[in-house]
């Protein structure tokens, strides 16, 4: 049998190891804090990040790296941002075989660069996947169903992954286009920031089916450019996971999102959360991607401005409406 170890004890990381765990063989959870890498072996919940859900009692958590990266396929799920740093952490403890598959969604704020980017730098001979879809961590960890990407360089390379990793609740599809299952994931973040600023601002859900419609036509431009097939960014990894992230307040970037729509600052619900908002980093990277490669992205555009400027609500607002009326199959809003 494969041998699945999880790097990241966040809610996502947790989640796959207890579902991955709740199919009969033990997983190996890394943890960087040693109190809760305890409290979970000991109390079978963790109680950071996924309070109130039972984890298997297959599921160990260690702080141990060396024991940690001892499998046949390792799941990372660690941060996008943080990604680099813990592959070069990776590189002497790793073996050769061992099948790496990244979780994280985002693009590297100060490089521009995609997570299999990331990968091919650091660790350029591991094989490795990307795993990317509408996911929500309390879901996957409670059991019930939902489907999800799993892309790798081969075919062969993600079915023996998606086999090895799906559960009779998770159903993993693969693919070989990497890009195309990254972009969607990393793009829909920022969406949702979009769309939970439409939400708290009380614009109506006229104005979030707009975003989220347009908001598509955006990945469909960068990934046309990228090398992404629009089959893909059609699929679980592109829309599928924009219309669950730009659907509800489960979504950590919808709510950050809704509280800034309603007039919060940013750095005040930043302080208030433990997990990471992904968007708001890749919102800055993306926007210098999209200027690298002359992609009009208004709405990605906006997000960002919205985040990293003294820009309000209402002006943003207004930038967007006030732009040009145009054929809705050429770009912009």
């Amino acid at each position: 049998m494969n041998k699945v170890n999880v790097i990241g004890a966040g809610a996502w990381g947790t989640a796959l190891a207890a579902a991955i765990a709740h199919g009969g063989n033990s997983v190996g959870l890394w943890c960087r804090d040693n109190a809760l890498a305890t409290a979970i072996n000991k109390d079978h919940e963790n109680g950071k990040y996924l309070s109130g859900i039972k984890l298997p009692n297959n599921l160990i958590a260690t702080t141990d790296l060396h024991t940690a990266v001892n499998a046949d396929i390792l799941l990372n799920v660690v941060p996008a941002q943080h990604l680099r740093d813990n592959l070069l952490a990776l590189k002497d403890h790793i073996k050769a075989d061992t099948a790496l598959v990244i979780c994280a969604k985002g693009i590297e704020k100060s490089t521009g660069k995609m997570m299999s980017d990331i990968v091919l730098e650091c660790l350029p001979d591991q094989p490795f996947g990307i795993l990317s879809g509408p996911n929500f961590a309390h879901e996957i960890a409670r059991g019930l169903p939902a489907a999800t990407t799993l892309a790798a360089s081969s075919k062969g390379l993600g079915k023996k992954l998606a086999e090895a990793i799906g559960t009779p609740t998770l159903r993993p599809y693969y693919t070989d286009d990497i890009v195309g299952a990254q972009l969607g994931g990393s793009v829909k973040n920022v969406l949702a920031i979009a769309c939970g600023v439409v939400a708290g601002a009380k614009l109506g859900e006229n104005a979030r089916a707009a975003l989220i419609t347009r908001g598509m036509a955006e990945i469909l431009r960068l990934g046309e450019k990228l090398g992404a097939r629009a089959e893909t960014l059609m699929g679980l990894s592109g829309f599928g996971d924009l219309v669950l992230t730009c659907s509800s307040s489960a979504s950590r970037n919808f709510s950050l999102g809704e509280a800034l729509g309603k007039g919060e600052q940013l750095q005040d619900i930043l302080n208030g959360r433990i997990a990471v908002t992904e968007g708001v980093q890749t919102a800055a990277a993306l926007n210098t991607l999209a200027g690298q490669h002359k992609i009009e992205m208004p709405i990605c555009q906006a997000v960002d401005k919205l985040l990293h400027t003294s820009a309000t609500v209402p002006e943003i607002v207004e930038e967007l409406l006030s732009r040009p009326i145009r054929d809705e199959h050429l770009a912009g809003f």
